[in-house]
């Protein structure tokens, strides 16, 4: 027998004179037969005094001492021993608050019995290992707690006869299995703390162009580079949740909501979808303990890695080594299903647009089967956005955001960063990084007052390319995209190794721009971003011939591709046996070049159906010569019973410097046949081809219904060009809430100034919700007639909205994902409503005290007197509280609020002491909607402040509770009822029998009843 189980059960042969010692002395029956006997009457603690607290405090540190008495690696750190006992001296304490009845205490089992006691108890602050090692031990003590319980004369021993036998056989059961559970946790979390090092060394660089800030590197810091993405999340599901984090940067709140734990994000090349996968795994994987991604472990999975032998999509156990993790192996076994199984994994699916069409289908059914396995997981999947339909996951309750274009201040902030890493800050190069603050400053002005230049600057990849460019250049810039990415192969081809004065083989750039082409144009024929390296040296092979001073100058494929990787920064290896170009647009780029060399115009324009040609065709347009440019665009029309074909034609006119007229008035024809929209889907997809499309779409005069006129607000933003701002102000009059909504939130792609006074000015302030992100989205907000609330979500000041509400008060604010510390700013005003939420850094809730507020919803990170500011709040009537309040309860609502609706959500005050049966809550007899969160678990007592609740109409609750109320209970007033925690009951005669009886005047099903 090992060491450490009989340290375990030693352990657990100390519990017996606790429990002896714990609990009162039985009587002689009592009478106990005709009434309920609650476990907290059993407690001696409290009452008669033959246990002290001293003495439990030390049979706890005894229990925590033999424990530890196991050979092999200690599953706790030194010196966390007291901690431990202290923290089950805290939880047996709440044995004494316990209003579940003996027998329901014994249906729960010993972990749910376990996690009741872990709700009620105190934070306890241990750590990670330390809270796993307590939480075991508790588990232990609860098997002889409920086993005493059946023990008891009293207890009706013909009703629990079969479970006492059950926990007799739980406790040997429970001793067996703790001579894994040590072990194992010991191993997984020392291969846990390997691989998340590993994956944030991994993931913690990204590659830019014209920056070498090592000698033989190209790699910025994540944490420098990265800029906060902005997403659009109401086009494709039109949910109300109020202030949503649907429309913030706070991508790490966003992926723990739970509104949100499934993602399919749409992004066009170079948006920064992949950045963001980075961004989120070096967030779980070594982010702040405060980060709500911290505890997460993220597994990301591009699919063009999995998919590239066309082998089958791995299982969980197959995750490392299919992205070929120098860890694979060495991890314990089953420990990803583990970390599946215990709702902890970040799964970041990245690229379903870089698999074959033909593949996608398998793909889905690979993610759907992985979810319906491990439910209670957080997962990111990323595509271009024509890649899949619109409800491609909408089966597994999958929400859809889109990445969207960079605002101009994001462009400024980006430019900024990329000079502050371009810059050498040796004393030694002084004169050269003052030239590149020079060249900042102009490039920052040229992007404020050059229209063209800032339609180029719609994403990070391109923003790094201007960059660059303006700088190799001395300050002068490619006019359009097509002259922007030849000007950047050049550079990276051929003027950045000259005029660094390195010592390399001189190559012209045409012969190297045909052997990259023929790698990218095999890449696209065969739906790929990703090849085997014996492949590409292959192609290159087969190639050399036809340009022999490459083979001259480097050698045989071997050399040539070694060197393509080494110096141009075109190629990268993402694994040892892997090739793949740097970026999908340069491989695009590259691919419509040869197809355009070797005559292949009829096979571009028999892929308009293939998302994955998409950019080939259009970059093959800018870079034909003008009988080339018509044949692709006649060839695209003929195929006029596809919109995309159409589409793709008129998007290339931008491209088409030199093209018949004729022939462009036929293509404007046919695109005009597609307007208006006729759905979202479609709405972006001609709003992608750019500001030509404004000429096109109707005014708000001839639109023929609110729909139509969204579509075509939705695709005269997504152009993301400044000449949409005099199209979307003339539907700012339009009385649809979606338009309005859509116009509302389309400004953050444009000048803020510009938009809110031509667009947002002429909106009903009182009919509009504005969310502000930047100071100078604030500061341009306050040129306007302002709304009755003000939404704050990002980097703004305490002092910066407190300066704007005493310009211009309002009625409600919105304040979520802020650097705020406190709330003098809203001292003495007459606000009537407020919402807090992820303000991580709010220290002081005082100021607070005494306003006029009617409704609240409170958020906090941070145990915060609450009940001192909510007593003052006599005009209240609706109060949402969610996260630690830990000093709040019922009786610290002022006596004078008349409350209609209540929501207590994850807090562990109403999991903790007297709160637990809600005592008070028959005070608020106007109440009409009350919200209890998914930990709530509610004893008879509990259930009887809720029936006393004569008005109460809309129910919120666990489905675990209702298993709790008393026989007899009925409430009859509820017509509305919503399950909490997404889970819903076992659809049962029994279940059936139990929700009608208790709600006899529900009105309809409510959807989310029944798992």
């Amino acid at each position: 027998m090992d060491a450490s189980v009989a340290g375990m059960r030693l352990a657990s042969s100390v519990v017996a004179p606790l429990l002896k010692k714990f609990f009162r002395a039985e009587g002689a029956g009592a009478g106990l037969v005709d009434r309920p006997v609650h476990v907290s009457s059993y407690v001696s603690l409290r009452e008669k005094r033959t246990l002290v607290p001293a003495d439990v405090l030390k049979i706890a540190e005894r229990i925590v001492a033999d424990a530890l008495r196991s050979p092999g690696e200690r599953p706790l750190p030194p010196g966390e021993e007291a901690g431990v006992a202290a923290a089950l001296v805290a939880t047996l304490d709440t044995l004494g608050e316990v209003d579940l009845t003996d027998l329901e205490a014994v249906r729960l089992g010993p972990e749910a019995f376990a996690a009741a006691l872990r709700a009620r108890a105190p934070y306890l602050g241990l750590g990670a290992d330390a809270q796993l090692f307590y939480e075991r031990l508790l588990v232990v003590l609860c098997v002889h707690v409920l086993d005493f319980f059946t023990r008891r004369s009293s207890f009706v021993a013909a009703t629990l006869v079969h479970q006492s036998r059950t926990l007799g056989d739980l406790i040997d059961k429970t001793d067996r299995l703790l001579d894994l559970i040590p072990h194992q946790l010991a191993r997984d979390t020392a291969f846990e703390t390997r691989y998340l090092a590993q994956v944030a060394r991994k993931h913690g660089t990204l590659t830019i162009f014209g920056i070498d800030l090592a000698p033989g590197t190209a790699k910025w810091p994540l944490s420098t580079a990265y800029l906060r993405l902005e997403v659009d999340g109401h086009r494709t599901h039109d949910l109300d949740y109020g202030p949503s984090p649907f429309w913030s940067p706070g991508w790490n709140n966003l992926i723990r909501s739970a509104h949100a734990s499934r993602i399919l994000l749409r992004g066009e090349a170079g948006s920064g979808k992949t950045t963001l996968i980075q961004w989120l795994t070096v967030t779980a994987a070594a982010g702040p303990a405060d980060s709500p991604l911290h505890g997460l472990v993220p597994y990301v999975l591009p699919l063009r890695t999995l998919t590239r032998h066309g082998r089958a999509l791995p299982a969980p156990g197959e995750f490392l080594a299919a992205v070929g993790s120098p860890l694979a192996g060495t991890q314990p076994d089953g420990w990803e299903g583990r970390v599946l199984d215990a709702g902890r994994a970040l799964v970041l699916v990245d690229g379903i647009d870089e698999i074959p069409e033909a593949e996608r289908a398998g793909a889905r059914a690979w993610l759907t089967d992985l979810i319906d396995a491990y439910p209670g997981n957080r997962w990111l999947v990323t595509s271009r956005p024509s890649a899949v339909r619109e409800d491609w996951l909408a089966e597994s309750e999958f929400i859809e955001l889109s990445l969207a274009p960079m605002s101009p201040h994001s462009v400024a902030e980006f430019v900024r960063r990329w000079h502050t890493a371009a810059a050498s800050g040796d004393p030694e190069h002084a004169e050269a990084d003052a030239a590149l603050e020079g060249y900042r400053d102009q490039l920052l002005e040229s992007l404020r007052t050059t229209r063209d230049l800032a339609r180029l600057a719609t994403n990070p990849l391109l923003c790094g390319l201007i960059c660059a460019l303006h700088r190799e250049r001395r300050g002068f810039l490619p006019s359009g995209r097509k002259e922007l990415y030849a000007a950047a192969l050049s550079m990276l081809l051929h003027r950045r190794d000259r005029e660094r004065q390195l010592r390399v083989p001189e190559l012209g750039e045409e012969p190297q721009l045909q052997l990259l082409q023929r790698l990218a144009h095999w890449l696209i024929r065969n739906g790929r971003t990703e090849l085997d390296r014996e492949r590409a040296e292959a192609l290159l092979a087969d190639a050399l011939p036809a340009v022999p001073e490459v083979a001259r100058v480097l050698g045989n494929a071997g050399a040539v591709l070694q060197h393509f990787l080494d110096r141009t920064g075109l190629l990268r290896t993402p694994s040892a046996t892997t090739v793949e170009f740097v970026h999908r647009t340069f491989q695009d780029f590259l691919g419509a070049r040869a197809a355009l060399d070797e005559g292949g115009l009829g096979e571009l324009a028999g892929h308009a159906e293939d998302d994955q040609w998409e950019d080939v065709i259009r970059m093959a347009v800018a870079q034909a010569r003008p009988r080339e440019r018509a044949e692709i665009i006649r060839a695209l029309l003929d195929r006029s019973r596809s919109q995309r074909a159409v589409l793709l034609a008129f998007a290339a006119l931008e491209h088409a410097a030199e093209l018949d007229p004729r022939l462009r008035d036929r293509v404007i024809a046919q695109a005009a046949e597609l307007v208006p929209p006729r759905d979202t889907a479609s709405a972006q997809a001609l709003g992608r081809v750019g500001p030509l499309v404004l000429d096109l779409l109707p005014g708000p005069e001839a639109v023929d219904s609110e729909d139509t006129a969204l579509f075509t607000v939705v695709a005269a933003g997504a152009t993301g060009s400044d000449l949409a701002i005099p199209f979307l102000a003339r539907y700012a009059a339009q009385p649809s809430r979606d338009v309005r909504r859509e116009l509302s939130v389309l400004w953050h792609g444009f000048d803020p100034g510009t938009y809110a006074r031509e667009v947002l000015a002429r909106m009903d302030p009182a009919t509009v919700h504005i969310t502000v992100r930047t100071e100078r989205e604030l500061e341009a907000l306050g040129s306007i007639e302002p709304g009755p609330t003000l939404h704050v979500a990002g980097d703004i000041s305490g002092r910066t909205i407190g300066a704007y509400l005493r310009r211009h008060p309002v009625d409600g604010l919105i304040i979520h994902d802020s650097p705020v510390t406190n709330l003098e700013f809203l001292r003495y005003r007459s606000l009537r409503s407020l919402y807090l939420a992820n303000c991580v850094n709010l220290a002081d809730l005082s100021a607070l005290t005494g306003l006029p507020l009617q409704s609240v919803t409170l958020d906090l990170d941070a145990d915060l007197p609450v009940g001192e500011v909510t007593e003052s709040w006599t005009e209240l009537t609706s109060l949402e509280l969610r996260g630690v309040q830990g000093d709040w309860s019922l009786d610290r609502i002022a006596p004078q609020a008349e409350l209609l609706a209540l929501e207590l959500r994850q807090m562990r005050s109403l999991e903790s002491g007297t709160n637990s049966r809600l005592a008070g809550l028959r005070r608020h007899q106007e109440l009409r909607k009350l919200s209890l969160g998914p930990r709530w678990i509610g004893g008879p007592a509990a259930w009887e402040e809720i029936a006393a609740l004569a008005h109460l109409n809309e129910l919120v609750v666990p489905p675990s509770s209702l298993a709790l109320a008393p026989a007899g209970l009925s409430l009859p007033s509820v017509h509305t009822l919503w399950m909490t925690a997404g889970l819903g009951l076992k659809r049962t005669s029994q279940a059936e029998a139990l929700i009608a009886r208790l709600f006899p005047g529900l009105q309809g099903e409510p959807p989310d009843l029944w798992n």
